[in-house]
């Protein structure tokens, strides 16, 4: 063994026996918000590369086992202990300001680059570091409710997800019957649209007029970041129902459609780093090469804002009271035909007109249409479960991606807050 070997082998046994001796000793700080910031200090100002990665690991596992109620003092202490410099920021401004030099741009750079940023690279270099860093911040965006503060130290994290999560880092696998039971596991649990009842439902949503499309991360391989669930039928649905059916799949060689029923995002933490969009671009792109025959890519899409929506219409004054009562009542009974009618072109005016900005107010719709998809069918009665008419009173809408012109609708839609839409929805208005 040369001198480098041995130099190399020293060092990672040095990095083994801290972690060995943290590991064996008694461990009465587990759980203490306050040693765990301690060593978080620790791991900022650490310079030993395997040592470092041992500590990083024990970070990790510290953060892991504190309890639930102990996280806000965490979180205050990144906020407050691990921010930016504000007296730094101004001085290095100024001398920027006086002489604006790389030298002095690299000072201010640093100075407006919170120490923590430092802690979360660290903690990323560990083995689980990563998966820690996203249930981290899902946990933290569950405190911001109330600690407001906390946005800091969230956007912090969502910068560095935007980079690490590049689509770039991404490998799109296809979910099938062979996949390994811990993964069909999660599909099951993470699903958010649909819930899928045991492995029998899994089953039939993996059969062969199934498909099922994931995206994973090199440091996460097991466990999904979102999941696209698609039928393949002759036409484009009008409920939900059928498509969910466990009747026995009967694949048609006549099929033409792609239907995209079901896009779960698996991870709270990785809120707001957007990876849905390309996954089904690249499930277009994979069925397009299995099934040449594929003509029609369509969603069936929930409503999930338009109930809310509807509500403050109420008390604002805006819509009649029995409107608001029939999205109360059970939509499976028989609705008076004005009724139905007049909860449509709300729908429609919802769907079409209000706006966040100068985007769709529904969540599902700003996806969408924000992907170059294209407003296409609003269906009455297409979602009869507890879930679906709560939220929109059993209504659903089919989102059309006509790829001749997703490109078109997409620049449209963010430049001009222009929503593409069928005759038959504009009509509703």
């Amino acid at each position: 063994m040369n001198a480098f070997s041995k130099a190399l082998t020293s060092v990672v046994e040095v990095g083994r026996e801290i972690l060995a001796r943290r590991m064996a000793a008694p461990d009465p700080e587990v759980g203490d918000a306050a040693a765990l910031t301690e060593l978080c200090s620790e791991l900022i100002q650490h310079r030993g590369e395997a040592s470092g990665l041992a500590l990083a690991a024990e970070v990790a596992r510290r953060y892991e086992l504190l309890e639930p109620s102990l996280r806000a003092e965490f979180f205050d202490s990144l906020l407050t202990r691990f921010g930016v410099d504000d007296e730094q920021i101004l001085a290095s401004a100024d001398a920027y300001r006086e002489s604006p030099d790389l030298e002095h741009l690299a000072d201010l750079t640093r100075a407006v680059e919170a120490p923590r940023l430092k802690l979360f690279r660290r903690i990323n270099m560990a083995a689980g570091g990563t998966a820690t860093l996203v249930a981290m911040r899902g946990h933290l965006r569950e405190a911001m409710g109330d600690m407001p503060a906390l946005r800091a130290v969230d956007s912090d994290l969502k910068h560095l997800f935007v980079s690490w999560f590049n689509k770039g880092f991404l490998e799109m696998r296809r979910i099938s019957w062979d996949t390994p039971a811990s993964i069909l596991e999660k599909i099951i649990a993470y699903e958010a649209v649909h819930a899928i009842n045991g492995w029998d439902d899994l089953r039939r949503r993996l059969a062969s007029d199934r498909a099922c499309f994931a995206f994973f991360h090199p440091a996460m391989p097991k466990d999904p970041l979102v999941f696209v669930e698609v039928a393949f039928t002759e036409d484009v649905p009008g409920a939900i129902g059928p498509l969910l059916a466990r009747a026995e799949p009967g694949a048609s060689a006549a099929a033409d459609t792609v239907v995209f029923y079901s896009i779960s995002n698996c991870h709270a933490g990785l809120a707001g780093v957007s990876f849905g969009n390309f996954l089904i671009k690249q499930v277009v792109e994979e069925v397009l090469e299995e099934h040449p025959g594929v003509k029609t890519f369509v969603t069936l899409s929930p409503i999930p804002g338009f109930s809310q929506w509807l509500a403050r219409a109420n008390l604002n004054g805006l819509v009649d009271e029995s409107l608001h009562q029939a999205v109360r009542e059970p939509v499976g009974k028989v609705v008076a035909a004005e009724v139905r009618d007049a909860l449509l072109k709300l729908c429609a005016h919802y769907l079409l007109v209000e706006k966040s900005g100068r985007l769709a107010r529904d969540p599902v719709a700003r996806f969408h249409l924000g992907n170059g998809a294209r407003l296409h069918r609003l269906h009455w009665a297409a979602d009869l479960s507890e879930k679906g008419k709560r939220q929109s009173a059993g209504m659903m809408v089919n989102y059309l991606y006509d790829l001749d012109r997703i490109e078109i609708n997409h620049e449209e839609y963010f430049d001009q807050g222009i929503i593409a839409a069928s005759k038959s929805i504009s009509r509703l208005l």
